[in-house]
């Protein structure tokens, strides 16, 4: 029998993706054979860039990830249901992250939901590292706009792209 492919997909809004998502993404592709980063439409968060450019920043920043670990990272855009997705693109694990305690109580009721949809489909939850656990692209795009500093949430090629779109506002 051969072996079958480990295949993930890592949905998020990731307007703008921080180092809170690096740190994830690296992580999961150490775990699977494939990463898909499904960046998701999303308009009900008002979101600071437009789909294309966050689908965009996704591949620069998972290029730069890709050639240092030499993992497999695809990024796509979508608009459809998760689960509907994750059957498109061949994903047999759904990755999440966790910051906090409620982002647990969410994500598990999120979890169920997507299991009683296609339960061939596995979640896996990923903590947060320490020094990443409070980054939220809420609060990167509100310090930034309020005109406070965010290099250390973001990478140098996120931090200028969120500072030129902040001041074209």
């Amino acid at each position: 029998m051969a072996d079958r492919l480990r295949k993930g997909l890592y949905p998020g809004t990731f307007d703008p993706i921080h180092n809170g998502h690096i740190d994830i993404i690296s992580r999961a592709a150490r775990l699977m054979d494939h990463l898909v980063i499904g960046v998701a439409m999303n308009i009900g968060k008002g979101p600071l860039f437009p789909l294309e450019e966050r689908v965009a920043l996704v591949e620069e920043e998972c290029a730069a990830i890709s050639a240092r670990t030499g993992a497999s990272i695809e990024v796509l855009p979508f608009d459809t249901l998760l689960m509907t997705f994750a059957k498109r693109v061949g994903a047999t694990m759904i990755i999440r992250g966790l910051r906090a305690v409620s982002d647990f109580d969410f994500e598990f009721q999120m979890a169920g939901m997507n299991a009683r949809l296609d339960p061939t489909v596995e979640t896996v939850f990923l903590p947060a590292s320490e020094r990443q656990h409070f980054i939220s692209s809420r609060f990167v795009k509100e310090i930034a706009m309020l005109g406070g500093d965010i290099t250390s949430f973001v990478t140098p090629l996120t931090y200028a792209r969120v500072m030129a779109r902040v001041s074209q506002a």
